[in-house]
């Protein structure tokens, strides 16, 4: 991952790291990666929850009492709740959403992934999204994991991130582009 020097990052990375050293050891990376994907959507679909994950203003004490209440009922894997309890219990539960992602960037590595953000103009098809992958792979020489999302007001083309490196086709930037050259000109 790369360092960063926001603190919130660097207490992430450290309980990410930590997290998928021990689900590694214990052979348990897909399902733990699964379950924090389920404890993510609970982040993005529960106000209450995202609230309690954000809000400095409840104690550790509160915090761990609302996250053992939520993994009872969940169920998730013993490491995933014991890990949940130990980031509740030590007021790091802001930094939840990054320590979730920087999981699923070590485990992706670990099977020798990368992922790939990509936006559109309107959703891509399956063989426009089938198509991208191959091409991807084949400049990354890595299999390449899609993240997708929609944003009209790019217009047409694409933005392909991987990593730190962008590749804007997209039909906004070109006009941009092409505005700004005619201020030039004239």
């Amino acid at each position: 991952m790369a360092k960063s020097s926001s603190p919130v990052s660097g207490v992430a990375e450290r309980y990410a790291l930590s997290l998928f050293e021990l689900a590694r050891d214990d052979g348990s990376i897909e399902t733990t990666e699964a379950e924090l994907a389920e404890f993510q959507r609970l982040i993005d679909d529960n106000a209450d929850f995202r609230r309690l994950v954000e809000s400095p203003a409840f104690t550790s004490e509160d915090q761990l009492r609302a996250i053992t209440a939520v993994v009872a009922e969940v169920r998730p894997l013993p490491l995933v709740g014991n890990f949940l309890k130990v980031v509740a219990s030590n007021r790091r539960l802001f930094a939840l959403p990054a320590i979730i992602r920087g999981f699923r960037q070590m485990a992706a590595a670990h099977r020798g992934e990368v992922e790939a953000e990509v936006t559109s103009a309107h959703p891509l098809s399956d063989e426009q999204r089938r198509e991208l992958g191959q091409v991807l792979s084949a400049s990354s020489g890595k299999t390449i994991t899609l993240r997708e999302s929609v944003d009209p007001s790019i217009l047409g083309g694409l933005v392909v991130r991987i990593g730190s490196r962008q590749i804007d086709t997209s039909l906004r930037t070109k006009l941009s582009s092409l505005k700004l050259a005619l201020k030039e000109v004239g």
